[in-house]
């Protein structure tokens, strides 16, 4: 099974941003940040492609593909 982990958190902390800045420079909610980041929640693909355009990365970069 293959299984997607996102990497919002560890990419996020690693450019140096807050939540709340990620949020402001995203147009993503910090909520919905919190949500993504403890696994509460999945994104959509508009959400991915915002929150990468605001790190500077690929959507790619976000996700982390495991196999069990």
């Amino acid at each position: 099974m293959i299984r997607t982990r996102l990497k919002v958190k560890d990419v996020r902390t690693e450019k140096g941003f807050s939540q709340r800045q990620l949020a402001r420079k995203s147009g993503v909610s910090l909520g919905h940040i919190s949500e993504l980041e403890s696994g509460k929640a999945n994104p959509s693909l508009l959400t991915l492609d915002k929150l990468a355009a605001a790190l500077d990365v690929e959507v790619f970069d976000l996700l982390d593909r495991t196999t069990d």
